[in-house]
């Protein structure tokens, strides 16, 4: 990232080839769009070679190095942001009069996926859970990220994560029990 930041494209490309192919894939499980995803990619990245300067300002003074998995969560989150906003983009093109406009629910893909490999009693208690419980246990368990990367991907501070986690791992084992 130090590279990057001193505008080196040699830096950035290695960047983008160790990291794209999972960026592509993660953002893909929350959008089935192809050209959405890739138009996130090139965006996600652009951010990244012009903000690479103010990630290595603050993890700098936040650790005195850029580990790498500090860079993927923030990779994540600018991606994960960038998606959001394309599908505002995408929603606001599509503007459909509400009368008009079917109510449909429909779970994230995670919750499909742990409903139907997990059981039925699991994916009801997961499903019971708060949102951002449920959130920090995707995190956390299905992402695999550290408690400092879903900080950085949820945006709120690791002692809050560390809570959530702890609430949410009491709360399944009680409506496990």
């Amino acid at each position: 990232m130090r590279r990057i930041a001193k505008g080196d494209t040699d830096a950035f490309e290695q960047l983008y080839r160790r990291t794209s192919p999972w960026l592509a894939m993660r953002l893909r499980l929350r959008c089935s769009d192809d050209g959405l995803v890739a138009e996130t990619l090139q965006d996600t990245y652009l951010t990244v070679w012009r903000a690479a300067g103010s990630f290595v300002d603050f993890s700098s003074r936040a650790s005195g190095d850029t580990p790498g998995g500090a860079t993927a969560g923030w990779l994540w989150t600018i991606a994960s942001r960038r998606l959001v906003d394309a599908l505002r983009r995408q929603g606001r093109r599509r503007e459909t009069p509400a009368e008009v406009m079917p109510t449909i629910s429909v779970p994230a893909a995670e919750d499909d996926a742990l409903a139907g490999t997990v059981g039925d009693e699991l994916g009801v208690a997961l499903a019971e859970l708060a949102p951002e419980l449920r959130a920090v246990l995707r995190a956390m368990v299905l992402d695999g990220f550290t408690v400092r990367e879903t900080s950085v991907l949820l945006g709120v501070p690791e002692g809050t994560v560390k809570s959530r986690a702890r609430r949410a791992r009491t709360l399944m084992r009680e409506a496990l029990s």
